[in-house]
């Protein structure tokens, strides 16, 4: 599609809308940035765009303009924004194309696209691919939920290119021709039920990465969980297991601490204790990173060696200090029950848990059955607290206490945890309500361990 004078919608003020807006305003569109939240600053939306890309913008806010629907040519929507409202229905009744951030992306830019998704591990495998590929090839860009907008990237894209993109669920929900080189599906544990309604739709929307490869592409794929397996029943795509659990004939699996890679010939990549990080998950997370890049024709020796000195992402069971012979980790990227698992499985002394946030229409009971003894207390606030305590409760579990703030939180924790123990933020809810994102809360909980 071209895009010089046609006028564009798009759909939320966020950072992948206000990019998207700016890459459009580069292309020539007339572009209408739309939010329904009427409290913004629309001069200020406005400014930030304008300040990325000649041209003007228009800021519309509060109700939908109806009269607007006979003039666009196209909808970008922002992954944060449900695609099951009213006014995006009305734009699909009256024919209008609607995308996402990430396939305008897709259409406008050069490269070749290495996608992740799944409910966990995302950030750190995209991260370690992303610094694995740098370390091959000069033009790599890391995108996607991982916090830099795939459309604030286009314009420097080149043929050799290579786009790392983290993909959620959200920003699948509207890809139409986006096709990865290769692709990776982590694992699918329930999570967004509250935007997906339903499990079926969650899973189909994370099956989609795929949709659109050939057998000239591969999809990484996850042998241990049910769902993916199945999947890799069904997609187009030359398929690659990964598996911590058992050998496998052909993919990438886990033996007596050997991570083995094995097509035509079995390669020893590395031993895990040469590895900084730590647990079963992140070896999973290493070994379909690894799969991604060898299929994409990565030597190993630079695999190896990026592996090797990778130490992780911020925010996900991150070391802050040692203070007074208590280790406190921040795990805030723990956003749902079975990130949360991992979390605590990762713990190795006793551990004093601040858990809660916003509610995701999640479970609780399977995450503290998950606490097998370590968890000594179990510190709950935000909106989920009461439903989390109700679970405790069905599954015998009874030392938690309440906490009005955040603050106050963190303040029972240190009260409450003794030499030799840990203190552990990973709260198996979004930040939503609380905190911007769940790097805030993160930062927030580092700045208050930093203050003692």
């Amino acid at each position: 599609m071209k895009f010089k004078d046609k006028k564009v919608l798009v759909f939320g003020s966020g950072i992948s809308g206000v990019s998207a807006a700016a890459l459009l305003l580069q292309e020539g569109a007339e572009v209408v940035l739309y939010d329904g939240n009427d409290r913004l600053d629309a001069a200020g939306i406005k400014e930030q765009i304008e300040g990325q890309a000649k041209g003007s913008v228009s800021v519309v806010l509060g109700a939908f303009p109806e009269a607007l629907l006979s003039e666009l040519s196209l909808v970008v929507m922002s992954p944060g924004v449900p695609t099951d409202l009213p006014s995006v229905n009305q734009m699909r009744d009256a024919g209008i194309p609607i995308w996402g951030e990430i396939e305008l992306a897709y259409v406008l830019g050069k490269g070749d696209v290495l996608a992740i998704t799944g409910t966990n591990g995302k950030t750190t495998t995209t991260a370690l691919l992303g610094a694995i590929m740098k370390n091959f090839r000069e033009s790599t860009f890391v995108v996607g939920n991982i916090g830099n907008p795939y459309t604030s990237v286009v314009r420097e894209t080149k043929d050799d290119s290579v786009i790392v993109a983290e993909m959620s669920s959200f920003q699948l929900e509207t890809i139409h021709t986006f096709c990865p080189k290769v692709s990776a599906i982590l694992n699918i544990t329930p999570d967004h039920l509250n935007r997906h309604h339903t499990m079926e739709a969650y899973i189909k929307a994370k099956e989609d990465i795929a949709k659109n490869q050939t057998k000239e592409d591969t999809c990484v794929l996850n042998y241990e969980d049910e769902v993916t397996r199945k999947i890799g029943e069904n997609v187009k795509a030359n398929v690659l297991y990964f598996s911590s659990q058992r050998k496998l004939d052909r993919g990438i699996y886990l033996d007596d601490g050997n991570i083995i890679f094995r097509q035509d010939e079995e390669i020893l990549v590395c031993n895990v204790n040469e590895l900084k990080l730590l647990g079963t998950h992140n070896y999973e997370n290493v070994m379909a990173a690894v799969a991604m890049a060898a299929a994409y024709g990565t030597p190993m020796e630079v695999i190896r060696r990026t592996i090797k000195e990778f130490a992780g992402v911020e925010h996900r069971i991150e070391f802050v200090r040692e203070k007074d012979g208590v280790a406190y980790y921040n795990d805030s990227k723990g956003t749902n029950p079975d990130a949360a698992i991992k979390g605590i499985q990762a713990m190795n002394r006793p551990t004093v848990l601040i858990g809660g946030g916003y509610d995701k229409d999640s479970e609780y009971e399977e995450w503290i059955q998950a606490f097998d003894g370590k968890v000594k207390l179990l510190v709950l606030v935000g909106a989920t607290k009461e439903k989390i305590a109700e679970a405790a409760e069905r599954v015998g579990f009874v030392s938690y206490v309440m906490a009005d703030s955040f603050e106050e939180a963190v303040e029972k924790c240190i009260e409450a945890a003794e030499p030799g123990d840990a203190v552990l933020l990973s709260p198996a809810c979004a930040s939503w309500g609380m905190f911007k994102n769940y790097e805030e809360r993160g930062d927030k909980f580092k700045e208050l361990v930093n203050c003692l």
